[in-house]
């Protein structure tokens, strides 16, 4: 489209609908409130979605050619045949493959040997026939091996339904169960599962139901029931197959019930009570507990404590004492050692204990920024740990390590097909001062032949900081094709992450909030300032609450980003949290604060991107969102875009992209997902003139 043609689209207008909201003696004006449909079906509310896609359609239409390239080229890099590395499981080889062009997984197994005949269990790409979304969440075998359970959405809500195939006939059992988070366990009988169902409206997952098979849903039992809406629930089973577990989960307060595996018809008792502040979480070893605690013990420590006394701490035995320096992040409890990830100054280390002399074996890495992590292990009895590691410039690698002898051996590395040469790229670890004096990690990768650190090259920074979640280094293939065409691509590991530990998350939430911002900015700041990038070529992007970093980043510093992408944001953040309906809300006050409170509110307000657009120059943008969206409802961004469309005094590009068959992963599919980044590396590079 001649640039001319493209001048003359005109961007949608929406209606203004003035909608008052007063709280704590302030009233606030929302222009698009009216753009909240629960149903999904306001005709109104859909022709606008499908106005903003077209515009976005036109307004790139020029790039077409080369979203068509991107796409080719990451799928070009893909394995397509792609397999998992079989694991065992009494007498079976199990794992996950994939065929040449098929979207979706076939889950298999073998019997006996990695030579045996396969046994297909289920095919997805089956399964997903007819549908625009599928995703199978959960796959469980039930402890004879006889029976397959899995769970399915097709819609993109996170609500899945859990069925039941009978592996000897190849036939699915009538039990169906509906509205349940997707998670499955199994007792030790072979008929006996459980599973947690969702609340429609706000889709909690707040209630344990027990289910025979052979008989109704409607006949299931429910052994737990979650009151306080603040509160996760969630279901695992221990590795030695001993214990169902439930768990319990706030912001800073987590715990577990237990039942014996053996006795399904039992009922649930509290691990260790409760307490406001106390995490902890166990991992079954003969007759012992091990539990990860931060009960005095900031960065956690491990206890152990008898079966029999799990319910007294004076019982509980240190066995590793707490560190200021090092976090203890995951624990693997097997028959004869207890594995350990740790993190220290922001890199991930595993070491593993023996139970019988407490001696130690440990994992060594070498690059400067890398992620490590445990894989598979579903066998109690092994004398080996399944490990993933990854750098930004070593893709995905399967390990095993002998803990007895403490050696790794490589099992698999993810093949990146094409010309790829991991010795053409360069990966470094860098501490960037932050405006009150805190060093932020970044870790970054760029080609070898195409940075110079003059200040030239273009700068893609990626940024989360929310709910503890660390954004390791981890290698992505998508990346490479903007490294490939002289980005410097670099991860801001900001407060509201772990990645320094647990004083590091506190430091970014609540009433720290802001530092979660202004870290991102201060590390543009210096990437600039050290000559990684140029300051007129900044681009960033972020998800979720990675999107709400970009809404307030842009709010507060617009001038030094010539681009962002902000994927299903959560913008609207004061709005959201004072509705319990809406999904997630009641869980996350103790992440961003309640604004039923003066307090919270005031600072909520403060940094709220929806509530703080204001008329100022902004970057170009492109916002992408779903319909379905379960954990940030499409109106937010929708809203977004609309206000930022009235407010804006730019002629920059703002562009809104709704997947009217995705929820908040985006689409399912393992290529047609490709779309969406090839979309927005497209807008980026377009930006830059680049158009190959």
């Amino acid at each position: 489209m001649p640039h001319s043609e493209k001048s003359e689209v005109i961007p949608p207008v929406a209606k203004k609908v003035p909608h008052e909201m007063t709280i704590h003696g302030d009233t606030r004006i929302d222009d698009y409130y009216w753009m909240r449909d629960d149903s999904r079906t306001d005709t109104e509310i859909l022709a606008h979605l499908e106005a903003e896609n077209n515009y976005k359609e036109a307004m790139l239409a020029d790039t077409k050619s080369l979203q068509e390239k991107l796409y080719n080229e990451m799928v070009s890099r893909l394995e397509k045949d792609k397999s998992t590395v079989p694991y065992r499981l009494g007498d079976y080889f199990y794992y996950v493959r994939f065929e040449e062009d098929s979207e979706y997984p076939i889950y298999a197994r073998k019997q006996g040997s990695l030579e045996a005949n396969e046994e297909i269990l289920l095919d997805v790409n089956e399964l997903a026939k007819g549908h625009d979304y599928f995703n199978v969440a959960s796959t469980e075998v039930s402890p004879n091996h006889a029976i397959l359970a899995y769970s399915d959405d097709s819609i993109g809500r996170r609500v899945y339904t859990l069925r039941f195939k009978d592996l000897s006939t190849g036939k699915l059992l009538p039990d169906t169960l509906q509205e349940t988070d997707g998670g499955i366990v199994w007792a030790n009988d072979n008929e006996t599962i459980f599973y947690i169902r969702r609340d429609p409206q706000t889709l909690l997952g707040y209630q344990v139901f027990r289910h025979k098979l052979g008989t109704e849903q409607t006949d299931d039992a429910l052994v737990y029931e979650e009151t306080d809406t603040s509160y996760y629930t969630g279901l695992t089973k221990s590795l030695d197959g001993s214990f169902i577990k439930i768990g319990h989960y706030s912001t800073e307060t987590k715990g577990e019930s237990i039942l014996d595996a053996n006795a399904p018809d039992g009922e649930f008792k509290k691990f260790y009570p409760l307490e406001t502040g106390h995490e902890y979480s166990t991992y079954k070893s003969g007759q012992y507990f091990y539990v990860q605690t931060n009960k005095e013990a900031k960065n956690f420590r491990l206890m152990k404590v008898h079966q029999s006394k799990h319910n007294d701490f004076s019982a509980w035995k240190e066995v590793i004492p707490h560190r200021e320096d090092t976090q203890i992040t995951d624990v693997k409890a097997f028959k004869d050692f207890i594995a350990l990830t740790e993190r220290s100054n922001g890199l991930t280390s595993i070491r593993v204990m023996n139970i019988e002399n407490g001696s130690f074996k440990s994992v060594n890495f070498d690059d400067p920024a890398y992620a490590a992590r445990f894989s598979t292990n579903k066998n109690f009895d092994s004398e080996t740990l399944r490990y993933t590691y990854s750098s930004l410039t070593t893709p995905d690698s399967i390990y095993d390590f002998n803990m007895v002898t403490g050696d790794s051996t490589l099992l698999k590395q993810d093949k990146v097909l094409g010309e790829f040469d991991s010795n053409d790229y360069q990966s470094e670890r860098l501490f960037i001062d932050a405006r009150d004096g805190v060093q932020v990690p970044v870790s970054l990768v760029y080609r070898k032949d195409m940075f110079k650190k003059d200040g030239t090259n273009p700068l893609y920074q990626y940024g989360y900081g929310s709910y503890g979640a660390t954004m390791d280094a981890n290698f992505r293939s998508n990346w490479l094709s903007l490294v490939d065409r002289g980005f410097v691509v670099a991860i801001a590991h900001i407060r509201g992450s772990q990645m320094l530990g647990r004083q590091w998350y506190e430091d970014g939430k609540m009433f720290n909030k802001i530092n979660t911002f202004a870290d991102f900015i201060d590390v543009t700041d210096g990437l600039v300032k050290q000559q990684y990038a140029a300051k007129d070529k900044v681009f960033i992007a972020g998800g979720s609450a990675g999107g709400l970093l970009m809404g307030a980043v842009i709010n507060m510093a617009p001038e030094k980003y010539a681009g962002v992408a902000a994927h299903v944001p959560f913008v609207d953040v004061v709005t959201t949290m004072l509705d319990e309906s809406i999904p997630l809300t009641t869980n996350e006050y103790d992440e961003w604060g309640n604004p039923n409170d003066k307090d919270s509110y005031k600072y909520m307000l403060s940094y709220s991107p929806y509530d703080n657009v204001k008329a100022q120059d902004y970057p170009h943008m492109l916002v992408t969102t779903g319909l379905h969206d379960s954990q940030v409802q499409y109106f937010e961004p929708m809203k977004w875009v609309a206000k930022l469309r009235d407010y804006k005094t730019d002629d920059n590009k703002l562009l809104f992209h709704t997947n009217m068959e995705a929820g908040h992963g985006g689409a399912s599919g393992r290529f047609k997902r490709l779309e969406q980044t090839a979309m927005e590396y497209a807008f980026f590079l377009d930006l830059l003139g680049i158009n190959d």
